[in-house]
């Protein structure tokens, strides 16, 4: 993780440059601070110090990972990565739900968006106990 916090850091230290030189600039060419573009850029430091300081945090609990090691060697890293699903219709329900609300805000038809809503829900439900109901049970094992 310490990769990672690294990446984050350098991000986030860009972006304040970034932000502190838009607003010198936008001040200086239009005689006032442009604060739309400024507050998002603030923010994007702001989220950029929350990852990277969550990595940190999550860096000091757990044991050096290979690629944070210099002295790692590739077989280091080999081995089980994790259980991925092969198959699932779930992810199609959620994008066809979120689509369903996307549209509803648009038309500004709030029945719309909140059937969106409860399918976004329902779908997601759905594909977080996949494994755990139905032919599927166990099958993760």
């Amino acid at each position: 993780m310490r990769a990672e916090t690294k990446l984050f850091a350098l991000v986030g230290g860009l972006l304040v440059v970034i932000t502190i030189v838009y607003a010198y600039l936008t001040a200086a060419l239009n005689g006032a601070v442009e604060r739309v573009g400024t507050v998002a850029l603030g923010l994007s430091c702001v989220l950029c110090g929350m990852s990277g300081g969550y990595f940190w945090l999550i860096s000091r609990r757990i044991p050096p990972r290979p690629e944070d090691r210099d002295d790692a060697d590739i077989a280091d890293a080999a081995g089980e990565v994790g259980f991925f699903s092969p198959s699932s219709y779930w992810p199609l329900g959620i994008g066809l739900s979120a689509a369903t609300a996307a549209l509803g805000v648009v038309l500004w038809q709030l029945w719309i968006a909140a059937a969106g809503i409860v399918g976004v829900v329902a779908a997601a439900a759905g594909m977080l106990f996949e494994y755990y109901t139905g032919a599927n049970r166990g099958s993760e094992l």
